[in-house]
């Protein structure tokens, strides 16, 4: 693959000799392999492993608390939405101004000029080790290429966790984000003292 793996064939070629196909929200799940002799993932064990609880807690809590009486039910997944949408974006100052292959859901240039607009802004980034969708090192990687000015880059920290995409999965994890969610909100919505007279 000229080094250019797609994280569907790595979940479907990493335990392929074992039969299991890798989870891509979590790679520490793991399920039977639909189709091995296809060059794709066909599932995400994560998501098979998980969805359920997901699906049916949502289901109880808007028709039990908040009395939502639609007879639809809620879906985790809706493919055939993605597959219709339009994914193009226009970033803030207008499409005309970007080059064609920058008009697209990248939201990054979206970040970089709302810092620029305000240089007090702070942004955390939370991950999870295990994470395919939104992998380790690929949030790192867009925060330090974001097209900020360098004095810009120390408003950017990073935190992470022994979990997957959905970092709240694990009882740790999840209180380690609530801590660190509540710290940044605290540290960062403290206005400055105004200045002496």
């Amino acid at each position: 693959a000229d080094l250019r793996v797609s994280a569907d064939e790595f979940r479907q070629e990493l335990l392929h000799g074992q039969g299991l196909t890798v989870g891509g929200t979590d790679t520490r799940f793991s399920g039977d392999t639909l189709d091995r002799t296809g060059r794709h993932a066909r599932y995400d064990p994560s998501d098979a492993a998980i969805g359920s609880a997901y699906v049916s807690s949502f289901n109880d809590y808007v028709r039990r608390v908040l009395k939502y009486s639609d007879e639809r039910s809620y879906r985790p997944q809706v493919d055939e939405i993605i597959e219709a949408w339009n994914f193009m974006h226009q970033p803030l100052g207008g499409a005309e101004n970007n080059p064609p292959s920058e008009r697209t859901v990248n939201v990054i240039p979206d970040l970089a000029r709302a810092m620029k607009y305000n240089p007090l802004l702070k942004v955390q980034l939370n991950a999870g080790y295990f994470d395919l969708l939104t992998p380790y090192f690929q949030g790192m990687y867009e925060m330090r290429h974001l097209p900020v000015p360098a004095r810009l880059r120390d408003n950017i920290e990073y935190r992470y966790y022994e979990s997957g995409h959905l970092v709240y999965l694990s009882t740790a994890a999840l209180s380690q984000l609530h801590g660190n969610a509540a710290d940044f909100i605290a540290r960062t919505s403290a206005r400055p003292a105004p200045p002496a007279r």
